[in-house]
């Protein structure tokens, strides 16, 4: 079953080892522009007075996502440093998608991202956007399909238009439907 939860939700989680073993908590999450993904973690110590680690825990090296922790393997999973975090080699500069324009390939407008959400379990990964519309609602809106992404705009396919529900608990059955039309456009197609 996956289990679906805001990004915003992800900051402040603690990032613990299979053995049990504290290593922070998630600080920041690092979107990568050319895939529309998280691209990793920053991380922070674990309380009131502890600040940034200056680490890094890639997307690739997570474990687990789970409602409670991420999950890594061992402390061999953090990065040394925060370069991790920085931009890519086809990035001029990191990407930050919140308040960023989500339009479709045929130019609708949607509205304004308001956080990511994101599919968790043994494979984390980005399933969609909160979106706030023009009409000031909060949608969540899945993406399946190539996504774009830069630091004016979040660029999706048509057909992520029609698709959206008012909460996390209907988000699954929009991803689904999101995907059904897929398949059935590359059918006829």
């Amino acid at each position: 079953m996956t289990v679906y939860m805001r990004a915003g939700e992800i900051t402040r989680k603690p990032v613990v080892t299979l053995s049990g073993e504290d290593l922070g908590q998630v600080k920041d999450l690092v979107f990568d522009a050319s895939t529309g993904g998280i691209r990793c973690f920053t991380l922070a110590g674990r309380g009131i007075l502890s600040g940034p680690l200056h680490r890094a825990l890639l997307w690739e090296n997570v474990h687990a996502l789970g409602p409670d922790a991420v999950m890594v393997r061992d402390e061999d999973a953090l990065e040394e440093d925060e370069s991790a975090a920085g931009p890519g080699e086809e990035e001029s500069t990191g990407v930050d998608v919140l308040g960023v324009t989500i339009t479709t390939r045929g130019g609708a407008q949607l509205g304004t991202v308001t956080d990511a959400v994101v599919s968790t379990g043994r494979t984390p990964a980005v399933a969609g956007y909160e979106v706030e519309t023009a009409e000031r609602r909060r949608v969540l809106m899945p993406v399946d399909g190539p996504v774009t992404v830069s630091g004016e705009r979040v660029l999706v396919p048509d057909a992520t238009a029609a698709h959206s529900a008012g909460d996390l608990e209907g988000f699954g059955a929009a991803v689904e439907s999101l995907r059904a039309r897929h398949r059935q456009d590359s059918q006829e197609g």
